[in-house]
């Protein structure tokens, strides 16, 4: 297929396009930079001939400054109009199916009950960006067009999350949100190509995309053993609440499953239970003593 992809430069677009590639798909770069996304007509002549856009578009902060609002203004921006221009675009070109990334922290905390498509969701500031984005590609979805949304896991691996979690544990910080019995999405950066690529023939529809749920306190752990610690830490009361609302939804119990998409699609995660050596690829090299 001729494939657009939006979002090269994001974490899971840096994942996606070597393995869209390398899958035979004709993949066509839509941008390098952030403003290009809000060009409708540049957008909508870029992408003439393609068969489908995937938008991989994101811009999350990461650390201390993930607290900030500031911090999140061009994230959310790529997550609602960018979407929606996008769609627009698309509209224009004639391309008959979009593939949206979103996020599977989106659904309300089920503590220790599995979540499924159909479990809800629970909008909040942090949120809402996703939501908007979603609704515009199910509009764009009809008896002639196709519209995905895969709500992914969080990208471990190579990704900039999991470096700063490597770096943060290693110095004995806390890292861990949320109970410790609680459940956390996650796939592995080496999955996301796959994924995406099983996209491109799925019907409409929303999508849990990700590994096996990780209990919280496993997830800490392995990013000690990783660190070289004996153990790590989780966040207390007050600085979860220092961490403010774009947090929280880290912090929920998400025991998702991905069967409706790996029963439609054949694809299953090749790294389907989470271990400190997923965290291979997010190791910073440490200089030989003198």
């Amino acid at each position: 297929m001729r494939v657009a992809v939006a979002g090269v430069d994001s974490v899971v677009g840096r994942c996606a396009v070597p393995g869209l590639e390398a899958a035979g798909h004709d993949v066509v770069r839509l941008d390098r930079g952030v403003r290009s996304l809000f060009d409708v007509d540049a957008t909508s002549a870029a992408m003439q001939g393609c068969d489908a856009i995937v938008n991989l578009s994101a811009q999350m902060p990461v650390g201390p400054s993930a607290r900030w609002e500031r911090s999140w203004r061009t994230h959310d921006l790529l997550r609602t109009e960018g979407v929606r221009n996008l769609v627009a675009a698309a509209r224009a070109a004639g391309v008959r199916r979009v593939v949206q990334q979103s996020v599977s922290v989106v659904y309300a905390d089920q503590a220790q009950d599995w979540v499924t498509e159909e479990s809800p969701v629970c909008v909040t500031c942090a949120t809402e960006p996703a939501s908007v984005g979603e609704l515009a590609v199910q509009d764009f979805a009809s008896t002639c067009r196709s519209g995905v949304v895969l709500r992914m896991g969080l990208v471990l691996g190579d990704s900039s999350l999991s470096r700063w979690s490597l770096r943060a544990a290693a110095i004995g910080r806390p890292i861990g949100l949320g109970a410790p019995q609680g459940y956390v999405h996650v796939i592995h950066s080496d999955d996301v190509a796959g994924a995406i690529d099983a996209a491109l023939t799925v019907p409409s529809g929303v999508y849990n995309v990700g590994a096996e749920p990780v209990l919280r306190a496993d997830l800490v752990a392995g990013y000690a053993t990783a660190a070289g610690r004996d153990r790590g830490t989780f966040a207390g009361p007050l600085m979860t609440r220092w961490g403010g609302k774009r947090l929280e939804p880290l912090a929920r119990s998400l025991r998702v499953s991905s069967d409706r998409f790996s029963g439609r699609t054949g694809w299953a995660p090749r790294r389907d239970t989470f271990d400190a050596g997923w965290l291979d690829a997010a190791r910073v090299p440490v200089p030989a003593a003198s």
